[in-house]
């Protein structure tokens, strides 16, 4: 049984509730509003175009590249044909042919960099195939958690102004009848009352259902947002390492840089790696999403109920604040935090020290992403 597959097998212990009617026309505006998937599927798709269509300028400098390896392959049988002069060194015939090697590279190099990507384009196409199954199955989820949601709102408008009407109605008796009773009547008519004026101030659900919507949609676009960055950064060293590469080939001619193209293979195979492992990431963390929401789902159906709401669930519920459980929010934050180790896990699989930098200056500003946004959820 491969990786894969056991992580895969993980989905069978989720909890598992009755499924839910979402109306197409449900299913549209929420959509429309909150984007057709956790991960929206347009700037998914522009994120692949713009990484394919950057790539079509490999050849920008490959000519002034080409210039300099005649220049280094100049200098560098110089070097050698001094050494041998001096008694130095001995005739060696292979040493010699490494230049026109890197220069058959610098030629090819289209060919060179797409043969190099080409295990990294296999891992991520593999890696995505399984996130993509993942992701449909929390996509229905979440419409289905969306649904309830509304439902439990409705219901909580209903009790609303139910609670409404009888305070309406208890001030018109209350204000015909006061004069009439007794003392102790008075005594035993507010301790009826009071409750009645507590739950309705307890039911007010439009701040509540402001603020569930702000602490969902802050998360959620944390979320959005650190994977399409991993994606844009991906583009971006790729981009820089196969326009500007063709120098790091020209200058390992000479014995001083030799290990420049080494080094150049190295950060590339890494940096490609970046959507295998992103994929892989996000699919882990689309298991715990969709575990939340079936839990969630299996909440609001019990608040929701068969037959008919349940007053002291729902009041209970109510004076939470927000009208969300928050594990599904937790889920969103914790998946954007663990995106941010991207870069750190391709290092581990190929060492780079040049990436290793430039994720740990990521990391910095991700953790202090990640202070901002806890202290904006602690004030909402």
């Amino acid at each position: 049984m491969t990786t894969i597959q056991m992580i895969t097998g993980l989905a069978g212990f989720f909890v598992q509730g009755q499924p839910v009617n979402v109306p197409d026309s449900f299913k549209d505006t929420f959509n429309f509003l909150q984007g057709n998937g956790v991960y929206e599927e347009g700037t998914m798709h522009f994120l692949k175009q713009m990484k394919n269509t950057i790539w079509t300028h490999y050849d920008a400098f490959v000519a002034d590249a080409q210039a300099l390896s005649a220049i280094f392959m100049l200098i560098f049988f110089a070097i050698k044909s001094y050494e041998m002069m001096s008694g130095d060194k001995k005739l060696e015939i292979m040493p010699l042919l490494r230049p026109f090697g890197l220069v058959m590279v610098i030629l090819w190099w289209s060919t060179f960099t797409r043969v190099v990507a080409f295990p990294t384009d296999v891992i991520a196409n593999k890696t995505e195939a399984v996130f993509d199954g993942s992701q449909r199955a929390v996509n229905d989820l979440r419409l289905q958690r969306a649904k309830l949601m509304v439902e439990v709102s409705d219901q909580l408008l209903t009790v609303q102004a139910q609670t409404e009407t009888a305070k309406k109605e208890a001030d018109t008796w209350y204000e015909n009848a006061w004069e009439s009773v007794q003392s102790s009547v008075k005594e035993g008519f507010s301790e009826v009352w009071n409750p009645i004026v507590e739950m309705r101030n307890r039911l007010q659900v439009g701040l509540q259902l402001l603020a569930t919507s702000l602490l969902e949609t802050i998360a959620l676009w944390f979320l959005r947002i650190c994977v399409y960055v991993i994606f844009i950064i991906q583009i971006i060293f790729s981009t820089i390492l196969i326009i500007l590469g063709p120098f790091s080939v020209a200058i390992s001619i000479l014995p001083a840089f030799r290990d420049s193209f080494g080094t150049w293979v190295a950060r590339f195979i890494s940096v490609n790696l970046y959507s295998g492992i992103a994929y892989l990431v996000m699919y882990v963390a689309s298991l715990f999403q969709q575990y939340a929401m079936e839990a969630e789902i299996t909440r609001y159906q019990e608040l929701v109920g068969t037959s008919g709401a349940s007053m002291e669930k729902l009041s209970v519920f109510a004076g939470n604040g927000v009208l969300s459980f928050g594990i599904v929010i937790g889920t969103f934050i914790i998946g954007a935090l663990t995106m941010l180790t991207v870069p750190s896990i391709s290092t581990w699989i190929v060492s780079t020290s040049g990436i290793t930098s430039a994720a740990s200056s990521m990391g910095r500003g991700a953790s202090n992403m990640s202070r901002m946004m806890t202290r904006m959820i602690t004030k909402a």
